[in-house]
């Protein structure tokens, strides 16, 4: 019986029009008895976006009929864009649907799109005909005493009616959750009835509960998974170590972040002749103990991966798993797979091999106390790890080899500063600092990095299936549009767009590095990049210039690390691997698109909840003034960062009152018709916040130099106001009276 992909490619040879089960049947001579067979690989296919079902039953190939199919993205202002599930030939990057051509779809919806318009660059416009799965049954927003939820998104443009009687105990202004029962029409508004009350926008963690609900984030993990991790206990059995490479007696650490309670990644380093050292990545063998196909495993899969907020995480796995079992805690033994590379003095893995392994953690270490053994021998950090001194600095020299050799092959390293919050005893933000890579951030990086691209060149070697991280390159009419900015600016990548690498990239950055244009030039350049997804296919990986790199380090986590391990411990044991490998080729697609979107769910999440609570640590500070970037020109008016707090907000072209202003979009721009003042991505200008939207987390907030203006202005009017000529003074006859018409 052939796979989805194997039906696929027979049906794009041997069926030239759109066909029935019956008509696909005959083409590829199948038995009536398979009838239910072909049934199911055509639906896979058919939610996969390969093929189409349209009228007649018949299926279709979308590039032959100039449909596609995708994720539509519906913008606050009315229109929208669709992702394609797979691109297109002959389109590049995502189509754009008009407000009047979206057909009631709504933001994440799954849809089918015919193609009306295209561009030489590729660049397309079209209609939805169809939706083919909506994105959720349930969405979260303010009920309103009108009897209507208003969708807390404004990508969700239509309010919810909700019926009396259907309102689930909820009091005008409370935020709740409203599940759907009837879907936007022409005709009709969506309807719905509230199945939970969150809380006012006032209640503690609130915003924790809309943010999990909006995105559709499972809190609690399944009972039947709960239950199969505690019945694995908490600590190793006999049988759990037999057939293992032993390396306890290395010395082994790991590094993480000060309040990281699932450690799943460890290190160890021998030094050999000649120059080279011995580099161990031990990871979690999470695949020792979930199974597939278990409670464990479906529940994970589900997820994705873990989230995680500013105070507190959603792991992908129950606690008993994510900080227990599988947690490589100091002191303890536990299960790993091992990646052990040897690596000369370039930097180049010279020879590899991969276990089933067992650790003994000599320390958990946090970034800082390594950062302070590394550069502080007086601190009292160095002073507590003084015998593992050396060993630091071990880590440190290789970690500046394997830094320069991703350098020298053109690898794109994006450095700008990330924020964090400080909070008070009582948990409230009272500062918004910057999170700095330091060296011990990028010793752990680049140790990850090197061992993700060795075990990706492994799988292929092995032909073995799994899932890859692709990142693409980018699309060429994004890159000439960057490349227009980046000229304005007396910048330039040095080449042409259809020839880019991505050490133009990283040339352009180092130019930039310490700049005040370094931030938002640096944003605009990660928008020009394509999305980096997984993909059965190894696609390479742009960004870091690797021609093969997949995710090995994270499976406490990830889920596509799962299956990558999985994937190493079936290409272990060949003769048990047949089957699976059939089955796994099949079901790979699949499971890379929906490991993609949860991934994009996650971190759209923890966007939204960061920007939350930047929005609430500023409700106090309306009046004040700030330094910002202009990070974002719009149509509707500039986006700017404010550079101590790292929050972003909107000054909208409405409030640039001195003069008519106009969007110049190629060079990302407003200009003054009559002052010829230019407003472009990357000035520096000083903000005045005017207004704190909570519900909508929204700042809004004014240049002050167009204020400063407008306010002279205004002056200067009221002045010669209360000195009148004299023919002024005379009495107006019709004072106080409006106008007519």
């Amino acid at each position: 019986m052939l796979s989805p992909d194997e039906l696929l490619d027979t049906i794009r040879r041997q069926v030239d029009h759109p066909a029935t089960v019956r008509d696909l049947m005959e083409r590829l001579g199948w038995p009536s008895s398979q009838r239910a067979t072909l049934r199911r690989r055509l639906a896979a296919l058919v939610e996969r976006g390969d093929l189409i079902r349209i009228r007649g039953n018949r299926y279709g190939l979308p590039d032959r009929m100039d449909l596609v199919t995708g994720r539509v993205q519906v913008h606050p202002r009315g229109f929208g864009f669709v992702t394609p599930d797979r691109s297109p030939e002959g389109i590049a990057g995502d189509v754009y649907i008009a407000g009047t051509n979206l057909n009631q779809a709504m933001h994440g919806d799954r849809v089918v799109v015919r193609v009306e318009r295209r561009s030489d660059r590729g660049r397309a416009e079209g209609r939805i005909l169809r939706i083919v799965e909506r994105a959720a049954a349930q969405l979260v927003g303010r009920y309103d005493a009108d009897g209507y939820v208003v969708p807390l998104d404004r990508r969700l443009p239509m309010d919810v009616q909700i019926p009396g009687g259907e309102r689930g105990g909820a009091s005008a202004g409370d935020l709740v959750v409203a599940e759907l029962t009837r879907y936007p029409t022409p005709t009709r508004s969506p309807a719905g009835r509230v199945v939970e009350v969150l809380g006012t926008l006032d209640t503690p963690g609130v915003d924790v509960r809309v943010v999990l609900r909006a995105h559709g984030i499972p809190d609690a993990h399944d009972p039947q998974a709960v239950d199969e991790a505690q019945r694995l206990g908490d600590k190793l059995r006999p049988s759990d170590r037999r057939g293992r490479t032993d390396f306890r007696h290395l010395i082994t650490v790991t590094i993480d972040g000060e309040s990281a309670r699932d450690f799943d990644d460890a290190i160890t380093l021998e030094t050999l002749g000649g120059g080279n050292v011995r580099l161990g990545v031990h990871i979690a063998d999470v695949s020792h103990y979930v199974a597939e196909g278990s409670a464990l495993d479906r529940d994970a899969c589900r997820r994705g991966t873990s989230v995680y907020f500013p105070d507190r995480a959603v792991h992908m796995f129950p606690p008993e798993l994510a900080t227990g079992l599988c947690s490589l805690k100091p002191r303890l033994d536990r299960l790993v797979q091992s990646c052990v590379m040897e690596i000369d003095g370039a930097g180049d893995v010279v020879r590899y091999e991969i276990h089933d392994g067992i650790i003994h953690s000599n320390a958990r270490m946090t970034y800082t106390d390594v950062d302070a053994v590394l550069s502080d021998p007086a601190s009292a950090a160095a002073e507590k790890y003084a015998d593992l001194a050396p060993f630091f600095d071990a880590l440190g020299a290789l970690a500046a080899i394997l830094t320069e050799r991703r350098r020298r092959r053109g690898a794109i390293d994006f450095d700008v500063p990330v924020a964090r919050f400080r909070r008070d005893d009582a948990g409230r933000v009272e500062a918004i600092v910057a999170d700095q890579r330091t060296t011990a951030h990028r010793i752990i990086e680049e140790f990850m990095l090197i061992a993700n691209e060795t075990v990706a060149e492994h799988l292929v070697r092995q032909e073995m299936p799994a899932l890859f991280r692709v990142h693409e390159r980018p699309d060429p009419a994004k890159v000439e549009a960057f490349e227009e900015f980046a000229t304005s600016l007396g910048y330039s990548l040095a080449a042409s767009p259809d020839a880019i690498a991505p050490g133009h990239f990283q040339r352009l950055l180092e130019r930039l590095r310490g700049r005040p244009e370094e931030r938002p030039v640096a944003r605009l350049m990660l928008r020009t990049m394509r999305l980096a997804r997984y993909e059965p296919d190894n696609l390479g990986h742009f960004g870091l210039a690797a021609p093969s790199y997949t995710h090995f380090t994270s499976p406490i986590r990830r889920y596509p690390d799962l299956v990558v391990h999985r994937a190493l411990r079936a290409s272990r044991r060949p003769a048990q691997s047949a089957e699976r490998t059939r089955r796994w080729s099949a079901d790979l697609p699949d499971l890379a698109r929906q490991t993609s979107e949860l991934e994009r769910r996650a971190e759209e999440a923890e966007r939204e909840l960061v920007h939350w609570q930047m929005v609430r640590f500023m409700a106090d500070k309306v009046g004040e003034e700030f330094t910002a970037y202009v990070v974002g020109v719009t149509a509707f008016g500039l986006f700017v960062e404010l550079v101590e707090q790292f929050v972003e907000g909107l000054v909208h072209v409405s409030s640039m009152a001195d003069d008519y202003y106009h969007y110049v979009e190629r060079q990302h721009l407003w200009q003054g018709e009559s002052t010829g003042k230019i407003y472009r991505l990357g000035d520096r200008v000083r903000v005045q916040l005017v207004r704190v939207d909570t519900e909508h987390r929204q700042l809004d907030l004014a240049l002050t130099d167009i204020l400063d203006a407008v306010r002279r202005s205004r002056d200067g009017r009221s002045s010669r106001s209360r000195r009148p000529t004299g023919r002024d003074r005379r009495p107006r006859r019709n004072a106080g009276r409006g106008r007519r018409g």
